[in-house]
């Protein structure tokens, strides 16, 4: 089938529930389809904007619980293991103080922050002409906002191989390999966009790639999907390797920061946060993962 129409095998691997859900979002009229000849085909775009508008949808009333919580803020966009674990330290310190993240990638947090549905956004979009991160997606993402930038920290993304193919799989050109299956991120993700830059590059078509089209959210979904034997090799950062015992090749050490307006930035929740993330308690914590750089955490890079 071309590949921007999907049966409905397809599209249920595509954002990966079973076929039967499928079904029940036809009969509830809750999925864009047609039927062709007895057959339920689904454009792509179609299912693409469907995605990003059940994420807003999820968001705004996310919002709405959210604002009964007095003191709360929303965060959506990038994910990282870190992220998590600050989280939780700072609940068990301030148990006054709420941050609630959503993972729906990079992008898709730059735009809810513009929307208005979230109070931050996590990011690592990187720009290959000015070789900067974040900043220079602001006018296309953010038009509507006078966002700040703030650094979080610096981290190693690459690789992640299944033990079972680590002695085939050699770096980019292995991804084309017939015995690799490949785990990818969702549209939107800072991996993703990373991804499809490199082998726009290295003149690799995504079509000869086996499992391009599966994809997770998450870094942990990447390395879960390697453990589990769905998948030989995905890209996520170096503290899932470690954490989950998988061999890890590095490709690029990579600017994770949070995006903000200034009145949020000064209010005692992220205060807090930034405080946490830069205090040395907290960076023993999290040493044992690894490949982390914390010397920016905190700092201004756009405002």
């Amino acid at each position: 089938m071309s590949s921007e129409l999907m049966s409905t095998k397809e599209v249920a691997k595509y954002i990966n529930i079973n076929e039967k859900q499928i079904y029940l979002l036809i009969r509830a009229g809750r999925i864009p389809c047609t039927r062709v000849t007895g057959k339920w085909i689904f454009p792509k775009k179609s299912i693409d904007e469907w995605i990003q508008n059940s994420v807003k949808g999820g968001l705004q009333h996310a919002r709405k619980k959210i604002e009964k919580i007095e003191g709360a803020l929303l965060a959506s966009g990038s994910n990282d293991p870190l992220l998590d674990i600050l989280l939780t330290v700072i609940k068990k310190d301030h148990s006054d103080f709420n941050i609630f993240s959503a993972n729906t990638g990079s992008v898709s947090g730059l735009q809810a922050f513009n929307a208005g549905l979230t109070d931050i956004a996590f990011s690592h979009l990187f720009d290959p002409q000015s070789g900067d991160y974040n900043t220079p997606y602001l006018e296309q993402y953010c038009p509507d906002q006078q966002p700040v930038v703030v650094n979080l920290f610096c981290r190693q993304i690459g690789f992640l191989i299944a033990k079972s193919k680590s002695d085939i799989f050699k770096g980019w050109q292995s991804l084309t390999n017939k015995k690799i299956r490949f785990i990818n991120r969702q549209n939107g993700a800072g991996i993703r966009i990373m991804l499809d830059h490199e082998l726009q590059n290295r003149s690799i078509s995504y079509k000869d790639i086996t499992g391009y089209d599966n994809e997770v959210y998450t870094h942990f979904e990447v390395g879960l999907s390697l453990i589990s034997g769905d998948a030989d090799v995905g890209i996520a950062s170096a503290a899932v390797a470690k954490i989950l015992d998988l061999k890890f090749l590095p490709l690029v050490s990579e600017r994770f920061d949070m995006v903000l307006d200034k009145n949020t930035f000064f209010r005692p929740t992220v205060q807090a946060f930034i405080e946490t993330l830069q205090s040395d308690q907290f960076k023993n914590r999290v040493k044992k993962i690894g490949n982390y750089d914390f010397k920016d955490s905190g700092k201004i890079l756009y405002s």
